[in-house]
C-alpha cells in the first residue's frame, strides 16, 4: 500500500471527524428550548436544514409543524415538518415559494407559541425574498455580482440584508408575538449568527450607511434596481434592540472550531500532534493557498515554526474572483490548486481542502487531495496548473488525475476544513 494512499485515508478520516462534530442530532441535544403552551412551529433554511429538521423531530417530545426549505438533492425525510427544495447559490422560483412558505409558518401566532428556527450556510440564496420594487431576476443578478466580486460573506449578506423583506431578522419580526429561538449552525468566520443564511431571524448591527460604504470599498459593480435601494432609506432592515426580539433567544449549536478540534483530537489519538492555526481564515482562495503552502514549506525544510510530523489545520470561508469563463470549481478546490503549485516537488507534504457541506460551490466535489506530485501529475495527464488555476478551472485539474473528495452532501455546514500533513 502506497503511502499517498495513507495520507489520503488518514486526511479522510480528519474530514470525517470534523463533518461528526457537527452532526445534527448531536448539536442539537443540548441546545432544545423548554416547549410552549401553544402551538411549536419549526422552520429553517440552509443545507443542512432538512438534517436539522428531521433530528429536532426525533428528539422534541410533542407535536410540531413547520416548514424548511434546502437545497436540491439535500432535502431527507422529516415526520411533521414540511421539505422543500430550491437552487444554491443562484437563486430560483423554488426558493420564491419556500421564502413564501415560511413566511406563512409563522403569521398569525400568539405569545404562548414557539418558534424554532434551524439556521445553517445557504440559506441566504434558498430565501429569496426581494423588496418592493424588486424581481426575483434582479434578486438573481445581485446574487451573480456578489459571488463573481471577491468579496467577504459578511459584505455580502449586509448588502443582501439591505434588499429582502426576510434577512436581516426580517423573519423572525413577522413572527411576533410569538417566542423564537434560533439554533444556528455556524458556517461563517468569527460564528455571528446574524451572518449565517444572512440571519433571516438574527437581526444584524449594522446601518444602511454600512452597506453604502461596503459596496464603495469594493467596488462592487451591483444592478442599477439595487443600487437605487441602496442608495436610498426604503426597506431598512429592523435594530437588534427592537422590542419585537425581546424574548427570542440565540444558540450557536455547531461551528468550524469545534469540528476542527474534533479533527485534531483524531490526529493526536493516532500519533499525530496536530495545531489549529485558525478558524476564521478570509481571503481570496488562490493567495490563503499560497500563505498555507508556505508555512508547510517551512517545516519541512527547517522544522519551523512547528517540527515534523505535524497537521496543520484550519477553517473559515475564503472567496474567489472569477478571472476567466467556462472554468469549473469551488473556493476548496482553488485553495488547494494554488497550494498544489506552490509545494510542486516539495516530498513530505500532503493535504485536503474540502467544504463540510459536501458540495465544493456548484459541482458534485466537496473539494480535493494534493501533494508535493499533484501538479506533475497534472501535467503528466495533459493539464497545465497554471493555466486551469488562471481560468478557475481547479475542478478539471484534480478530476484529471483522480484526486478529488466526493463523499456528497453531508446533512450539515460549517463551512471549510483544511488539513495539511507534513512528514
Amino acid at each position: 500500500m502506497s503511502q499517498d494512499f495513507l495520507n489520503q485515508d488518514f486526511l479522510t478520516r480528519l474530514f470525517d471527524a470534523a463533518v461528526a462534530a457537527a452532526d445534527p442530532k448531536r448539536a442539537l441535544a443540548a441546545h432544545l428550548p423548554d416547549p410552549p403552551k401553544g402551538r411549536t412551529v419549526v422552520i429553517g433554511a440552509g443545507k443542512g436544514a432538512a438534517q436539522l429538521a428531521a433530528a429536532f423531530e426525533e428528539l422534541w417530545d410533542g407535536p410540531l409543524e413547520g416548514v424548511v426549505v434546502t437545497r436540491y438533492g439535500y432535502a431527507c425525510a422529516t415526520r411533521a415538518a414540511k421539505v422543500m427544495e430550491a437552487a444554491h447559490p443562484v437563486p430560483d422560483a423554488a426558493g420564491l415559494a419556500a421564502a413564501d412558505a415560511l413566511r406563512q409558518a409563522v403569521t398569525g401566532l400568539t405569545k404562548d407559541d414557539l418558534v424554532v428556527a434551524l439556521v445553517c450556510g445557504g440559506g441566504s440564496a434558498l430565501l429569496p425574498a426581494p423588496c418592493d420594487g424588486l424581481t426575483l431576476a434582479d434578486e438573481v443578478a445581485l446574487n451573480e455580482a456578489l459571488l463573481a466580486s471577491g468579496a467577504p460573506i459578511g459584505v455580502m449578506n449586509l448588502v443582501r440584508n439591505q434588499v429582502s423583506t426576510l434577512k436581516g431578522g426580517r423573519l423572525a419580526a413577522l413572527a411576533h408575538p410569538a417566542r423564537v429561538v434560533s439554533l444556528v449552525v455556524s458556517d461563517v468566520p468569527g460564528d455571528d449568527p446574524a451572518q449565517v443564511a444572512s440571519g433571516p431571524t438574527v437581526p444584524d448591527t449594522r446601518t444602511r450607511a454600512e452597506a453604502r460604504a461596503a459596496v464603495e470599498a469594493w467596488g462592487l459593480d451591483l444592478p442599477d434596481v439595487i443600487a437605487q435601494v441602496i442608495a436610498s432609506e426604503a426597506n431598512l432592515p429592523p435594530h437588534r434592540d427592537d422590542t419585537v426580539f425581546a424574548a427570542h433567544e440565540v444558540k450557536v449549536i455547531a461551528s468550524a472550531s469545534q469540528s476542527l478540534e474534533a479533527a485534531a483530537a483524531l490526529a493526536r489519538a493516532e500519533g499525530v500532534p496536530a495545531v489549529i492555526l485558525s478558524d476564521a481564515i478570509e481571503g481570496e482562495a488562490r493567495d490563503i493557498g499560497k500563505m498555507h503552502a508556505a508555512i508547510a514549506r517551512e517545516i519541512a525544510a527547517k522544522d519551523r515554526p512547528f517540527a515534523r510530523p505535524v497537521l496543520l489545520l484550519s477553517g473559515g470561508e475564503t472567496t474567489v474572483t472569477l478571472r476567466g469563463s467556462g472554468g469549473r470549481g469551488g473556493r476548496n478546490s482553488e485553495f488547494l490548486l494554488s497550494f498544489a503549485a506552490e509545494i510542486d516537488g516539495v516530498p513530505g507534504i500532503s493535504a485536503i481542502s474540502a467544504d463540510t457541506d459536501g458540495i465544493d460551490g456548484s459541482e458534485d466535489n466537496a473539494g480535493a487531495f494534493a501533494d508535493g506530485a499533484t501538479c506533475a501529475r497534472m501535467r503528466a495527464a495533459g493539464v497545465d496548473p497554471a493555466g486551469s488555476l488562471a481560468r478557475n478551472d481547479a475542478y478539471s485539474a484534480f478530476a484529471a488525475v483522480d484526486a478529488l473528495h466526493a463523499p456528497g452532501p453531508t446533512g450539515t455546514n460549517v463551512n471549510d476544513f483544511r488539513a495539511i500533513l507534513v512528514r
